[in-house]
């Protein structure tokens, strides 16, 4: 662990988190353990900054979730003592060796059945450029692939020669940085969703789908898009839909990957998602040819042809028209 605060900004969380209807303290509390006990061991400002920040929470949780850190912090050598006292643990014996708590496992790979591949990913492992309509087919695929279907997309795309988006400018991705902080603190996904499409050029149909897809991926590709950091991008996580932010497991899934994550698997997918609006638009306004009208023209039946034609045989004089 670095010197930095473990969770930077925190007193502007609590004061948050005691707004009517939220209450993320519990998810705080767990997530600030499990983020210390990753360590064996720590320096004496970062078990300074623990020991300030627990002690808060400890008292403000239920007791569910008190009974899970202090079940969490029993097993961890490294547990200060103020904390254990305010928890009730006792100092094992020196002699003892107690393990150091296990990371969180990854989730299991999901069994993939085996499929041919299709064009577009026959093409992302091609030296040609990405069509709209290559764009439209990855977009889809990513879309509707499982969580761990979608991690490995991810990194397929760090290593494929399809040509990126360009980096977004620096002043104009922080200034979106601030403005989505904003609109997740207030849980403002209307906000939230608009300021990503403008920020990274979407519409606002491609922008609603990253913003409101429950499994957060095309939400971390966004933010990865823009060079968010790591800790801005977790407060998102945890304000911007209460209900998702409050399951640790989804927290530190996407925090996981987002710190995986590569620019240049952010910036392809980026390009597909914009390569795919093109293919919408082509096809919804695409050009007739000049051989549409005639095909959709209903066939006439055939008319009979006179058999003396207006004009083809001189006219009969008669007395009266003669004048005689």
């Amino acid at each position: 662990m670095t010197a930095a605060p473990l969770f930077p900004g925190f007193d502007g969380l609590m004061t948050l988190s005691r707004r009517e209807g939220v209450d993320i303290r519990p998810t705080l509390l767990r997530v600030l353990t499990d983020l210390y006990v990753q360590a064996s061991a720590h320096s004496a400002d970062e078990e300074r900054q623990f020991v300030e920040l627990t002690s808060r929470l400890i008292d403000q949780v239920d007791d569910a979730t008190r009974a899970a850190v202090r079940a969490r912090l029993s097993v961890y050598p490294a547990t200060p003592a103020e904390i254990m006292s305010k928890l009730g643990l006792r100092r094992s014996h020196p002699a003892q060796i107690v393990p150091v708590a296990p990371a969180i496992a990854a989730a299991p790979l999901e069994a993939v059945p085996v499929k041919a591949p299709t064009e577009a990913q026959l093409r992302m492992a091609s030296n040609l450029s990405m069509r709209p309509n290559d764009a439209a087919e990855i977009s889809d695929m990513f879309f509707a692939a499982s969580a761990s279907e979608r991690a490995l997309i991810l990194h397929n795309l760090s290593d494929t020669p399809l040509k990126a988006s360009a980096r977004i400018p620096a002043a104009r991705a922080v200034r979106a940085i601030q403005i989505l902080e904003m609109a997740a603190y207030a849980q403002d996904t209307e906000s939230f969703a608009l300021e990503i499409g403008e920020a990274l050029i979407l519409p606002a149909r491609i922008a609603a789908q990253v913003v409101n897809d429950p499994g957060g991926e095309p939400l971390a590709c966004a933010a990865r898009a823009l060079d968010m950091p790591s800790a801005a991008f977790q407060r998102i996580l945890l304000f911007l839909n209460p209900e998702f932010g409050s399951s640790v497991n989804n927290v530190y899934r996407l925090s996981r990957l987002y710190d995986r994550l590569t620019e240049r698997s952010a910036l392809v997918m980026l390009a597909a998602w914009r390569g795919s609006t093109m293919a919408v638009t082509r096809a919804k306004y695409r050009p007739a040819l000049y051989d549409d009208e005639r095909n959709r023209t209903r066939t006439a039946a055939p008319q009979a042809r006179p058999a003396v034609q207006p004009g083809s045989v001189p006219g009969i004089r008669t007395k009266s028209s003669s004048g005689s």
